[in-house]
């Protein structure tokens, strides 16, 4: 039976959201009906509403999100009513190329729900990232659901699903920042610092912040920078970065802001060999000219991480334990926590930098 739930809608690019009925279908084959217990306000979310993805309208927001298990469809085995999940955008199929040759981070046929939740009226809703979490409950591929330790705080455990997770699997996935690295990031919003406390996990010996915004560079301190670099200071970010790596630049240098001219600085700021990632997400309009001859001789490794080449099974019980054994401070992501109706106010907080994360408690 399908149940009626309130949930944050998008109607029309670039206009408020709002709060509305939201009809939730039960689970079919496959399918898990989720409870949400909390969900973090990320950028994805507004670039959903102001139509940067793509014009699906209307779109039910939320994704990064943490609840309970509340029903499963025929041929679910994975998880089972009453399990905590952290919900993931990414559910793995097992079968393509990718998954066959024992990387299924990589999967090239990720799925999400087949039924479609909807208004009142019977319009169908596009959730977004296939989740929709800014509701009471949401439907999803059971595939999309990762089982973790229920005594948690949902507020922070559910800021893996995207942003912190895209940041953290930055550093330690496809940064492989190793004990004694040196490592730079550009931009320390909640991607950025997230890979700032990635790079510390893994034992980094010197790790700098790169931003224009004081306080986000004292936000990048408290989870693990031992120098920072403001740029609206400095005359040139590079030169600033290879001072503080004795003169050769950055094991590791991480974009997490996404424009040509941080990732030239990224590429720049990298010693010989070096590794850079790009993890700030670009518009479809940005191009980047530079010598080729520079590719060549600088060699290292240029790479992009797409939700931080993630496993949830594998990484989210991992990055949970390390959470709860004080290892990972994930409830310094979150700035505040909110209701459903003030997401419209959280977007203007984030857009101001104001906050890592709003949370959305249900």
């Amino acid at each position: 039976m399908s149940q009626t739930v309130r949930g944050v809608i998008a109607r029309e690019k670039g206009a408020a959201v709002s709060v509305s009925n939201v009809v939730v279908p039960a689970p079919g084959p496959g399918e898990a009906l989720v409870k949400v217990q909390a969900c973090g306000v990320c950028h994805t979310d507004l670039h959903y509403r102001e139509g940067g993805i793509n014009d699906e309208f209307p779109f039910l927001l939320g994704h990064e999100a943490a609840g309970v298990v509340e029903a499963v469809g025929e041929g679910v085995r994975d998880v089972a009513p009453g399990d905590f999940v952290i919900l993931n955008w990414r559910a793995v199929c097992g079968s393509c190329r990718a998954c066959l040759r024992g990387r299924p981070w990589y999967c090239f046929n990720t799925h999400n729900a087949t039924q479609k939740m909807t208004l009142e009226d019977g319009t169908e809703l596009s959730p977004a990232l296939g989740i929709g979490a800014f509701v009471e409950k949401t439907l999803v591929a059971s595939g999309q659901c990762t089982k973790v330790d229920a005594t948690a705080s949902p507020a922070a455990a559910g800021l893996l699903g995207c942003g912190v997770m895209a940041g953290l699997g930055a550093a330690l996935n496809t940064g492989n920042v190793g004990r004694g690295d040196t490592v730079a990031v550009i931009g320390c919003g909640g991607v950025g610092n997230a890979a700032i406390a990635g790079a510390r996990l893994a034992g980094a010996r010197t790790i700098i912040a790169v931003d224009v915004d004081a306080r986000k560079l004292e936000w990048a301190t408290g989870l693990g920078a031992t120098h920072t670099i403001d740029a609206r200071t400095v005359d040139d970010v590079v030169e600033a970065v290879q001072g503080l790596t004795d003169g050769v630049g950055a094991d590791v240098v991480i974009d997490a802001v996404g424009r040509p001219e941080t990732w030239k600085q990224a590429f720049y700021a990298r010693d010989l060999a070096g590794t850079v990632v790009l993890v700030g997400v670009p518009t479809p309009d940005m191009r980047i000219e530079m010598p080729l001859l520079d590719f060549f001789g600088r060699g290292g490794a240029l790479k992009s991480s797409w939700y931080g080449d993630c496993l949830p099974g594998r990484d989210f019980p991992m990055l949970i334990d390390l959470y709860q054994q004080g290892r990972l401070d994930l409830d310094a992501f979150v700035s505040e926590t909110i209701g459903l109706d003030d997401v419209e106010a959280a977007f203007d907080k984030m857009h101001r930098g104001e906050v890592l994360r709003s949370v959305v408690m249900l």
